[in-house]
């Protein structure tokens, strides 16, 4: 999921559960409007992606893995706005039937979750 500034949903697409998140970062990216800097977690830490991004003139704020030999440096401060993301999925969860996956499938369960961000939008 995407969201701007304010915690407002932008954009989303669903995975399987055993996908990585990095794998789908690229079409999710380009289904959003321009943004200057994009904050992620560590999940989507890979060089492509922030090659693609420097290219698209978008500053990728994702902190490095552990295992990375050189870590890049992030801005700490600006990085706690990732907690933005987190509270727009705590948000859905209070929907019941998107918490619990009461649609099964992927149709149907995008269509509960693009009404759930139009109320969001409505409010």
């Amino acid at each position: 999921m995407i969201v701007d500034a304010l915690g407002n949903p932008l954009t989303f697409t669903l995975t399987a559960a055993n996908v990585a998140d990095v794998s789908a970062a690229k079409s999710l990216i380009e289904k959003a409007p321009q943004m200057r800097t994009l904050i992620g977690d560590k999940g989507y830490d890979s060089d492509e992606l922030i090659a693609w991004l420097k290219e698209r003139g978008t500053q990728a704020l994702i902190p490095s893995r552990k295992n990375r030999l050189r870590q890049r440096p992030i801005d700490t401060h600006l990085y706690k706005a990732r907690n933005l993301v987190e509270r727009a999925f705590n948000w859905l969860k209070h929907f019941r039937r998107i918490a619990t996956r009461f649609e099964k499938l992927d149709l149907h369960y995008a269509s509960m979750i693009n009404v759930a961000c139009l109320c969001k939008w409505l409010a």
